[in-house]
C-alpha cells in the first residue's frame, strides 16, 4: 500500500469518527426523550436492616438508616457536593463524604462541609416486619 493511500484511508477513518461523534448526540439531543422507567417498590426485613444497610433503589446507591426514637429513613448515597458516595458511621451517627469531609446529620442535612443541600430522601414506609421504599 502506498503512503497516499494509507493516508487517505487513515483520513477517512478519522473523518467518520469525528462525524458520528458530533451527529450521535446532536441527534440524541434532537430526539423525544425516554421514558423514565419505574423502578417500583423494594422491600427489606426489618431483620435485614439491623441499624442500617447500603441499598441500590432506582440505579442509585442509597441507605436505609434506623434512627434511634424516630424510625427508619432512606437516603441517597450520593453527597450533593460533587457526587461521591457517602459512607455511614454508626459510632457518631453520622453520614460522611470522604472526598471532600462534607458531614450530613441523620436526617440527610447537610452539618458541615462544601455540600449545597440535603441528600435526596426516598419515600419509606414499615408495614409491621417489613421495610418498603417507593
Amino acid at each position: 500500500m502506498k503512503r497516499r493511500s494509507f493516508l487517505g484511508v487513515l483520513g477517512t477513518i478519522f473523518g467518520v469518527t469525528a462525524f458520528g461523534s458530533v451527529a450521535y448526540p446532536l441527534l440524541r439531543y434532537l430526539g423525544p426523550p425516554q421514558a423514565k422507567i419505574d423502578a417500583g417498590k423494594q422491600s427489606f426485613k426489618k431483620a435485614d436492616v439491623g441499624d442500617a444497610r447500603e441499598i441500590v433503589f432506582q440505579n442509585t446507591p442509597a441507605i436505609i438508616i434506623n434512627r434511634p426514637g424516630k424510625g427508619y429513613i432512606a437516603l441517597s448515597r450520593v453527597c450533593t457536593h460533587l457526587g461521591c458516595l457517602i459512607d455511614y458511621d454508626r459510632k457518631s451517627k453520622k453520614l460522611i463524604c470522604p472526598c471532600h469531609a462534607g458531614f450530613f446529620n441523620l436526617e440527610g442535612r447537610v452539618e458541615s462541609g462544601p455540600p449545597p443541600k440535603a441528600l435526596t430522601t426516598f419515600p419509606l414506609r414499615v408495614e409491621g416486619e417489613d421495610i418498603i421504599i417507593g
